[in-house]
């Protein structure tokens, strides 16, 4: 007779073991995903290099890339590869005070994708993040979700983020984030 599976708390996932995968928790149910690839964390750079600079010449949030351990709940814990929070959070010292993320951007790869876009995406939407990207490296495009969203924008020539109460949006060339 098979073994109920155990709802994980996110205590619980912060005391395993740092063995190289990466745990989060949502809704109890533990996710386990490897390092990630390189290409990922090229794309991850090219955000990051992208949304700092437009967020710190707006005073908008802060840009952040996990590990992180984004809580919102005993039982959901997670670290989304790209996250900008919201401005009055900017500056916090301990992840436990963040509650308001602006942007999440998830980078697909083939361990994280069944999670990223179902779990994680729902999660996202309950938590009423404003915007998630999910960047998909193999069809070279990125999926727009917001909250009240059933299906995503899909972009595959300009990604744009005008957050609330910034002067101008952030325009990025998607190609550019897929390049070699």
């Amino acid at each position: 007779m098979p073994l109920a599976p155990q709802y994980f708390t996110a205590d619980m996932v912060r005391a395993l073991p740092e063995d190289g995968q990466r745990y989060e928790v949502v809704h109890g149910e533990l996710l386990v995903t490897p390092a990630p690839t390189m290409p990922h964390q090229r794309v991850v750079t090219r955000l990051v290099v992208a949304l700092a600079p437009y967020c710190e010449r707006l005073s908008l949030g802060e840009v952040l890339t996990s590990p992180a351990d984004v809580s919102w709940g005993e039982d959901v814990l997670v670290q989304p590869d790209v996250f900008v929070t919201a401005r009055d959070e900017a500056g916090l010292s301990e992840w436990s005070s963040l509650r308001t993320l602006d942007l999440v951007v998830e980078v697909l790869s083939p361990s994280t994708a069944k999670q990223d876009r179902f779990q994680k995406r729902r999660l996202y939407q309950r938590q009423r993040v404003e915007t998630l990207w999910i960047v998909d490296i193999d069809r070279a495009l990125v999926e727009v979700w917001t909250p009240d969203a059933i299906l995503p924008l899909v972009r595959t020539e300009e990604l744009v983020w005008h957050p609330p109460g910034a002067a101008e949006p952030l325009v990025i060339p998607v190609a550019g984030l897929f390049a070699p």
